[in-house]
C-alpha cells in the first residue's frame, strides 16, 4: 500500500469518526418534568442497572423492556412508564450507545438475564421500535411487541400494539401503512387525535415533528391505559 494511499485512509477514518462524534453529540436532552422522575415516587423505585434503569413497582410478573428513540436521551420518558410501573407492570428503560438504538438492539438480553419475569413484552419509541423488533424476531421469550410512533418492515409474529398520534410529522406514514400487512392479524392499533411524534417524552420540540393539539401528559395517560390493556390482554 503506497504512503499517500495510507494517508488518505488514516484522514478518512479521522474525518468519519470526527463527523460521527459531532452528529452523536447533537441530540435531544431530557427535560426537567422527565428528569424529576429520576428519584422515583412513593409506589416506583428507580433502580440503576447495567445498561439504563428499572422502574420497580408493586409488580413482579411482567416487565417491558423500551428502546428509546433516535437521539433521545433516554430519561424523557421517565413519567410514561414511572405511571405503568406504578399500576403493576416493571418497566425497564435501556440507555442506548451514543443515544441510537441500533448500536444497542440486543441491549434486552442483559435485562432478561438478570431478571426472572414470567411475561416480557418489548417497546421502541421511532428508531427503537424499529430496533425493538429485530430482537423479537430473534428470540422467542417475548409476548408483545408495543411501537409508539414507529414501525418495522420486518415480519412479527407476536401481538403487537401500535399507538401513534395524527399530528405526527416525523413517522413516514406511507412505510407504515405498507408495513401493517406483515404484522399479520394480532395488531391493535390506537390512533391518539392530536397527538405528536415527541410527546411520548419530554425533550422539547423535534425537528420535522407537528404541532400537537393536546398535552404530553394526557397523549402519555391514553399510551398507558391502551399498553395496561394490551398487556393484560396477552398475559
Amino acid at each position: 500500500m503506497g504512503k499517500k494511499l495510507k494517508i488518505g485512509i488514516i484522514v478518512f477514518i479521522i474525518l468519519f469518526v470526527g463527523g460521527f462524534f459531532v452528529y452523536a453529540s447533537d441530540y435531544y436532552h431530557a427535560q426537567k418534568t422527565a428528569t424529576d422522575y429520576l428519584n422515583g415516587t412513593e409506589n416506583v423505585s428507580v433502580v440503576p442497572v447495567s445498561n439504563g434503569l428499572l422502574l420497580d413497582g408493586y409488580g413482579n410478573d411482567t416487565a417491558i423492556i423500551f428502546y428509546p428513540g433516535a437521539k433521545v436521551e433516554y430519561t424523557s420518558y421517565l413519567p410514561l412508564f414511572t405511571d405503568l410501573a406504578s399500576q403493576g407492570i416493571d418497566c425497564y428503560m435501556v440507555q442506548m450507545p451514543f443515544n441510537l438504538a441500533f448500536l444497542g438492539k440486543d441491549s434486552a438480553d442483559d435485562v432478561i438475564k438478570n431478571s426472572s419475569y414470567k411475561h416480557y413484552f418489548m417497546a421502541g419509541h421511532s428508531l427503537g421500535g424499529a430496533m425493538a423488533t429485530v430482537y423479537v424476531n430473534n428470540h422467542e421469550n417475548i409476548d408483545g411487541l408495543i411501537f409508539l410512533a414507529s414501525h418495522s418492515t420486518d415480519e412479527i409474529n407476536v401481538p403487537v400494539l401500535s399507538i401513534y398520534g395524527t399530528n405526527d410529522g416525523v413517522m413516514n406514514f406511507e412505510s407504515y401503512n405498507e408495513s401493517k400487512p406483515l404484522w399479520k392479524d394480532n395488531v391493535t392499533e390506537l390512533v391518539i387525535p392530536g397527538g405528536n411524534h415527541a410527546q411520548f417524552g419530554y425533550y422539547g420540540n423535534q425537528s420535522g415533528d407537528g404541532i400537537a393539539n393536546i398535552t404530553a401528559e394526557e397523549q402519555q395517560n391514553l399510551s398507558v391505559d391502551a399498553i395496561i390493556e394490551f398487556i393484560q390482554h396477552y398475559t
